[in-house]
Formats: C-alpha cells, structure tokens, sequence
C-alpha cells in the first residue's frame, strides 16, 4: 500500500489544475500635477468632459479623453437613459467616436476622471468592464498599447501601460 502523502501529493499533481499568477503594474502619481504635461492638458479635458456628463439617475460623472496619433483629442462623457441598459459610459462614448471620426488614428493615451454628486471620490477610478472590454478591441486593432491614466474628482492617478493591466485574460476574436 502507498502512503496518504505520495498519493495526495500524486492526485493533487495529476487531476487538479496547478495555481496560475497574474500580475499588472501600475505608476501611482500623487496628483495631476506630477503628471507629464501632456498627460496633464489630456487629464483636465477628462475633467471638463466629465462635468458635461448627463447622469441624472446614478448622480455619478465620468470623463474620457483620448489623445491620438494624429494629435486630436476626443473626449466623451457618461450618457445616461432611464432605459437601463441604454446609456453609455464615457469611455466607450470616446472610443466610438474617435473609432467613426478617425478610424485610421491610434489612441496613445486615455484620461478618465470620475466625480460623485452623492460624495466626494479622491480614489482612482478605472473603467468598468464593458470599457475595458472596448479598449481592448481597438488596442488590439491598432497593435499598439494604450496608456491608461485615471482619477478620481481629485487626488491620486493610476496609470496602467496597456489596457491588459487592467483585463489581463482578454476576450478576443481569435476565439471565436
């Protein structure tokens, strides 16, 4: 008879599936300020769009902008509609529109800021999944990293080099 430990120690190597690690790294700024300034001028026309955002029902406002190979900047803001599902967050609001109006530019960097009218979010805010799902496409696209800068109303900025920081097990057409 084989002792408990070679055959959990058998079992345990041969029929389950082995821990798998996946890390993302990030640049942490303390404010806007520390920003390039480049990244600065993109983050506060984020936060312009942001406060252009119609959120009359979750009272919580999101700015995008993207600046693009072709030195344009497009901006987007979070689009509500008391027909859930309907509305669109700023992010995709940009991307899409960036997608229609330049369809041959790559996005380098994307700025988000997020402001509460409930509270005030001095937190990082990073996109929501449908966003991160969108970045990805057009990074994929593209074959080319987008930045990722974003905020809360104030305070610190998270940068993400690429959008696979944020989705690292990405969906993609090779799967389909």
């Amino acid at each position: 008879m084989l002792p408990e430990s070679f055959l959990l120690s058998f079992l345990s190597n041969y029929f389950y599936m082995k821990p798998l690690k996946i890390t993302s790294n990030f640049e942490v700024y303390e404010s806007v300020e520390e920003l390039p300034q480049a990244i600065q001028n993109l983050m506060n026309k984020a936060i312009l769009a942001r406060d252009k955002a119609y959120a009359p029902y979750s009272q919580f406002k999101v700015g995008a902008a993207l600046a693009l190979n072709n030195n344009e900047i497009v901006a987007g803001s979070n689009q509500e509609n008391a027909s859930y599902p309907s509305g669109l967050c700023a992010e995709r609001t940009a991307i899409y529109y960036a997608g229609a109006a330049y369809p041959e530019a790559q996005i380098q960097n994307i700025a988000i800021s997020a402001k509460s009218m409930k509270h005030k979010v001095e937190a990082p805010v990073p996109p929501c999944g449908a966003c991160r799902q969108a970045l990805v496409e057009y990074e994929l696209k593209q074959k080319a990293e987008i930045a990722v800068y974003f905020m809360g109303e104030s305070g610190k900025v998270m940068k993400a080099n690429s959008i696979k920081d944020l989705l690292p097990l990405i969906f993609e057409n090779s799967v389909l």
